[in-house]
C-alpha cells in the first residue's frame, strides 16, 4: 500500500478574506472612488452602490490585554465587529452604516484613542520594543514616541501638512527601524566596556568576532581567562557585538546619545525611495520626556509645514531648497559630522548608503 502523501502545513500570512467586512469582501477590486469626509475617516464607494466608512484611530502599539479588550468592545458596541491594524499601528473600524461613524468617533476619543492619521497628516510613529521586551535597547523607543506624540497631537488629528509625514524611533542602531521622514535613533559614542570574567561563560567568541562589521574585535587572554578585546581605533560604536555577548556592554547613561535623521522614504510614489540623512546628533538620552529631542523634531516639522509646497514629502522639500537652507530654516547647527553639502559628498561615508573602510 502506497504511503499517504503528507499534507502541507500552512504557514505564513493567513488568508484575510474570512476576517474582512462583508461589504469589503463583496466589492473587492470593484471600487468606484473614495474620499475623506473628515480627518481620520475614509469613505469608499463601490460600482454596485455599496459604501463603507473606515474610522482610523491611533494606539500605543504595545498594548496590554485590557486595552485590546477595550478596543474590541468598542468595535462590537459602536461598530460592526470588524477591525484591522495598519502597518503603523493605527486601528481601523469598518462600518457600512454612516450613522455609526460619529458615535464611534466619540467613543474612541472618550477612551483616549485619537481619530486621525489620514491624508496630509502625521501618522502614528513606528517604533521598536524599547525597554519593555527588547534585549539590547540603548533607549526606550516607545517612551520617545509617547513624548513626541504628546507634542504633535494636533498634527495627527488634522490634515494641515504639505503631505503625509512618517516618523520612526529605534532603540538601537543595528536591528529595528526603517526609512522615515524624521527618525530618532540611538547613537553610542564610546566603545563597549568588557566584563572579562564573564565573556568565556556567556559568549561564543568566534561569533562575536565575525559579527563586527569593521573587524575591531579579536580574541584575547586576560588574567588567564579567554576573552575578547576591542581595537578602539577601528570601533565605530555600532553595538553589533552586544547582542551575542552581553558582557560587552555598550549602553551608557552619559555617552549613549540620540540622533535625528530626515528625508527617508520606502515608497516609490512620485519619486524613488530615499535614504535618510543625519541632521542632529549628540542629543541627551533624557528620559522620561526627552525634551531636547522633541524640540528638534518640532522645529523641523514647523519649518517643513511653513515652507514646503503642497504634496512635497520631507525629502522633496529638502531637495528643492538644499541642505544649507534646511539648516537655516530649522535653526539646527551644522557640523562636520552631519550630512555633507559639497559636490564630492557622494564618496563620503556620511552621505552614502555604502560603508567603506
Amino acid at each position: 500500500m502506497a504511503q499517504a502523501q503528507r499534507r502541507a502545513v500552512e504557514s505564513g500570512v493567513p488568508d484575510a478574506a474570512p476576517f474582512m467586512h462583508p461589504t469589503l469582501l463583496k466589492n473587492k477590486g470593484n471600487w468606484k472612488y473614495h474620499d475623506r469626509p473628515r480627518p481620520g475617516v475614509l469613505h469608499h464607494v463601490a460600482h454596485s452602490g455599496d459604501q463603507v466608512w473606515s474610522v482610523r484611530a491611533g494606539t500605543q502599539r504595545q498594548m496590554d490585554t485590557y486595552t485590546i479588550r477595550t478596543l474590541c468592545d468598542i468595535g462590537d458596541k459602536f461598530g460592526e465587529g470588524f477591525v484591522r491594524f495598519t502597518i503603523r499601528s493605527n486601528i481601523e473600524y469598518i462600518v457600512a452604516d454612516q450613522k455609526k461613524v460619529d458615535p464611534l468617533i466619540a467613543e474612541l476619543e472618550k477612551h483616549g484613542f485619537p481619530v486621525g492619521g489620514t491624508g496630509n497628516s502625521m501618522s502614528m510613529v513606528a517604533h521598536t520594543q524599547g525597554w519593555l521586551h527588547c534585549d539590547i535597547p540603548g533607549t526606550d523607543a516607545s517612551g520617545v514616541v509617547k513624548s513626541m506624540m504628546d507634542e504633535l497631537y494636533h498634527e495627527f488629528k488634522n490634515e494641515e501638512l504639505p503631505n503625509r509625514l512618517h516618523l520612526s524611533t529605534s532603540c538601537c542602531e543595528i536591528n529595528c527601524g526603517g526609512q522615515a521622514d524624521i527618525a530618532v535613533i540611538i547613537q553610542h559614542t564610546k566603545p563597549p566596556k568588557i566584563n572579562h570574567d564573564m565573556v568565556a561563560n556567556v559568549c561564543e567568541r568566534p561569533t562575536v568576532v565575525a559579527r563586527c562589521p569593521v573587524a575591531a574585535i579579536r580574541p584575547a587572554m586576560v588574567n588567564g581567562k579567554p576573552t575578547l578585546e576591542v581595537d578602539e581605533k577601528k570601533c565605530m560604536c555600532c553595538g553589533a557585538c552586544y547582542p551575542p555577548c552581553p558582557p560587552m556592554q555598550i549602553n551608557d547613561p552619559e555617552n549613549s546619545k540620540l540622533a535625528i535623521w530626515v528625508g527617508g522614504k520606502n515608497a516609490n510614489a512620485r519619486g524613488k525611495p530615499q535614504i535618510m540623512k543625519m541632521v542632529a546628533s549628540g542629543l541627551p538620552n533624557n528620559a522620561p520626556r526627552w525634551p531636547e529631542v522633541n524640540k528638534v523634531v518640532g522645529d523641523i516639522i514647523k519649518a517643513y509645514k511653513a515652507d514646503a509646497r503642497p504634496w512635497e514629502r520631507m525629502a522633496d522639500w529638502i531637495d528643492r531648497i538644499g541642505w544649507p537652507r534646511f539648516f537655516e530654516k530649522t535653526g539646527l547647527p551644522f557640523t562636520k559630522y552631519l550630512i555633507d553639502d559639497w559636490r564630492g559628498s557622494r564618496t563620503n561615508l556620511n552621505a552614502s548608503a555604502h560603508i567603506r573602510f
